[in-house]
């Protein structure tokens, strides 16, 4: 699944949508630490009142909200698993509402046979429905939009912690006093999923069952063991390990040190690469192997680069000389610039404006600037070299 994709899905979860058709939501309440379940309800979605209907579809949306390969990651699963995870679910689309609960708890078990909580858990099932039009209504002949769409079949899971109320001090306005208050019923933390998942994935609008999309709990923290235990996946990497390893490449093929604009022009060829993608509108993301490395840092002005070498740093970092990495997961954001003094914080491409030079004996940092510097309201005083 790419950005568009999920976007598509996650914005169609809000109240009263013919797009989303939530037929059924599942509860399920887990004990902590032994794993058991505490109570279970299955209700149709349209009976719960409105207020509860927002907090679960807000929910929903954080399960589908984040960057991929940091925080979404679409798994896919492994063959040959007996009555896998991909199994379970599949079917659990097409049963009656009584066996669709059965298959969700044979999940709920696989949940808590790897992990135990300090703390009451809440899992939540719901299936329905995603509708979305093939092509945009055309006004003279009125075909198009909601006469044809796609329609897939969908089963989403959020795995929700649950918090002890604090004792608070309440205003109590018949009586006209101040008293302690202090509920005891757990609440339910509908705002930080601790995990959760969309199954089948969808790529251009057609579902995929032989992949999951996986919510992580915390950027970069995927959950292996949920991964390859309850979910029966394939290993994954992320966005970060992809870019440590890429960074520990270019430090073979490179050296410890290396001109700011040299790895300024790495960054804004990469980027270059990842926006033509974007400008194509191609649904896969593009990847980078050694061949393309080899010839970005040609470009970018390194010396002494040759295919072999680069190939040589892919097997010394990564064991394996055809992986391809992600071109999105290389370029940071930002790039910060720590010192005692102060520190920077510039976009990557503006790298090369930053020189690192020897000035009277003393080691500085040189920022190359178009406009006026203003601190405090004055004007700082220039100066020449």
């Amino acid at each position: 699944m790419n950005k568009k994709d999920i976007a598509n899905i996650r914005k169609q979860f809000k109240l009263d949508n013919p797009r989303m058709n939530i037929r059924e939501i599942f509860n399920v309440y887990v004990k902590k630490e032994s794993g058991e379940i505490y109570h279970q309800v299955s209700r149709p979605f349209q009976m719960l009142d409105q207020e509860t209907q927002e907090l679960f579809l807000a929910n929903f949306k954080k399960v589908l909200t984040g960057h991929l390969d940091a925080k979404l990651f679409e798994l896919k699963f492994k063959r040959d698993v007996d009555y896998s995870t991909q199994t379970i679910l599949y079917e659990g689309m097409q049963m009656d509402s009584a066996d669709w609960q059965d298959n969700m708890l044979e999940i709920v078990g696989k949940m808590f046979a790897y992990a135990s909580y300090e703390f009451d858990t809440v899992v939540t099932f719901i299936r329905g429905e995603y509708r979305k039009p093939t092509k945009k209504r055309n006004p003279e002949s009125e075909e198009g939009g909601d006469d044809e769409v796609y329609a897939n079949e969908f089963i989403l899971c959020s795995l929700n912690k649950t918090d002890q109320p604090k004792k608070a001090l309440m205003f109590d306005y018949i009586e006209k006093e101040f008293k302690s208050y202090h509920v005891v019923d757990p609440i339910i933390n509908l705002d930080s999923p601790m995990c959760g998942f969309l199954f089948p994935a969808f790529n251009d609008n057609r579902a995929d069952v032989n992949h999951i999309l996986y919510c992580a709990g915390k950027v970069n923290q995927p959950d292996y063991t949920f991964i390859e235990k309850v979910l029966d996946c394939e290993d994954i990497i992320t966005a970060q390990d992809d870019k440590d390893c890429f960074d520990l490449i270019l430090k073979e093929v490179i050296g410890d040190e290396v001109d700011s604009r040299v790895i300024s022009s790495v960054y804004e060829e990469i980027d270059r690469v990842v926006q033509e993608n974007v400008e194509k509108e191609e649904s896969e993301a593009p990847t980078l192997d050694y061949r393309d490395i080899e010839r970005i840092l040609t470009v970018s002005g390194v010396e002494n680069v040759d295919e072999a070498k680069v190939e040589h740093a892919f097997k010394s970092v990564v064991s394996d000389e055809k992986h391809e990495f992600k071109a999105s997961s290389l370029v940071p954001k930002t790039i910060k610039i720590e010192t005692k003094v102060a520190n920077v914080t510039i976009d990557p491409k503006d790298l090369k404006h930053v020189k690192y030079i020897t000035y009277e004996g003393k080691r500085c940092l040189l920022l190359e600037v178009d406009e006026e510097v203003v601190v405090e309201g004055f004007k700082l005083e220039e100066k020449s070299l």
